[in-house]
């Protein structure tokens, strides 16, 4: 199995960041690797909402990495599925109130079966890559926030 997490501390009220983390359409804003995303059904940023997403995968070359919203509490978690692509991770991002502030984290991890268990090493680098990015949601919430 790999698994990967990491948090921040964002300068806005749980609502305002659970808000952002539902629309899927925002991973264009603070992950690096999104290069095209779509709601392909469901509604937007509501639970069972499917976004089209693709992603830049080994040697720069695109990747499906289509990924449901699975479950949500509202100002608490968000957890999501990747449900197409050579990877599936599941993940969450879980919140809560510290003041005026709020703590993410950020939780990724991966079950591989048969011979993609001989890639966890790499496996693993991917996840920690993808949780390092939260200093850029941080950014991109607080900035969002402002408009």
């Amino acid at each position: 199995m790999a698994f990967a997490a990491n948090e921040v501390v964002i300068s806005r009220d749980a609502m305002t960041v659970y808000g952002f983390l539902m629309d899927g359409m925002n991973n264009s804003l603070w992950r690096s690797g999104v290069r095209s995303i779509a709601l392909r059904s469901g509604v937007r940023g509501q639970k069972g909402a499917l976004y089209q997403q693709t992603v830049t995968g080994p040697g720069g070359r695109p990747v499906a990495a289509d990924f449901r919203i699975t479950d949500a509490r509202p100002g608490a978690e968000v957890r999501y599925a990747v449900v197409t692509g050579p990877a599936r991770p599941t993940g969450g991002f879980y919140l809560s109130t510290e003041g005026n502030t709020t703590r993410l984290r950020f939780a990724l991890e991966y079950h591989p079966k048969g011979l993609r268990k001989l890639m966890n090493g790499i496996i693993q680098k991917s996840l920690e890559g993808e949780v390092a990015q939260l200093e850029q949601l941080k950014v991109a919430i607080e900035a969002h926030a402002d408009d």
